[in-house]
């Protein structure tokens, strides 16, 4: 992981996690949890984006997940390694195994994982069943990028809303 405070983020980076939020809210007012994911082809250009769709019982249903999915049916090896994926929040094992088993380049993330079990066992609430690996320990080849601190506590307030939560939890 490298932490957002070393990275230098351009207009696009920014605008295309942007883009990663307004799809966690898009979730959100679908009755999801709010995460929201993009994927960018080397020449820049947005390709894929898709929202979490968990609800209906299908805890596999991440959009890091569908998104690895997508671009092992439609883009070469070449194309998926110098693509970048860009996420709301950190991918969990289960997207980091497809992210790194499909050949994509680097992710860049608003908010960790770290974060999101932090802000949850403040609010009482569980993790989970699966443990809480971060990206680099489940797919070590993968470089990634995030937190990003000027982004984090707007996905920090989507949680925060998808569990119940007030402004003074927030």
């Amino acid at each position: 992981m490298t932490e957002s405070a070393s990275v230098s983020l351009t207009g696009d980076d920014l605008a295309h996690l942007h883009r990663c939020i307004e799809l966690a809210e898009e979730s959100l007012a679908a009755g999801d949890e709010p995460f929201g994911s993009l994927l960018v082809d080397p020449s820049g250009r947005v390709i894929c984006e898709d929202r979490n769709r968990v609800k209906d019982g299908d805890a596999t249903q991440h959009p890091e997940f569908a998104i690895a999915r997508w671009a092992a049916e439609n883009l070469s090896r070449e194309v998926r390694a110098d693509s970048v994926v860009y996420t709301s929040g950190e991918h969990c094992p289960m997207c980091s195994a497809a992210h790194a088993w499909v050949g994509l380049g680097t992710i860049v993330y608003a908010a960790s994982g770290e974060q999101l079990r932090s802000w949850l066992s403040q609010w009482g609430v569980d993790s989970g069943p699966v443990a809480p690996l971060s990206i680099q320990q489940v797919a070590p080849t993968v470089e990634s990028v995030g937190p990003i601190a000027e982004l984090s506590p707007q996905v920090k307030g989507l949680h925060a809303t998808y569990h119940g939560k007030g402004e003074e939890e927030r």
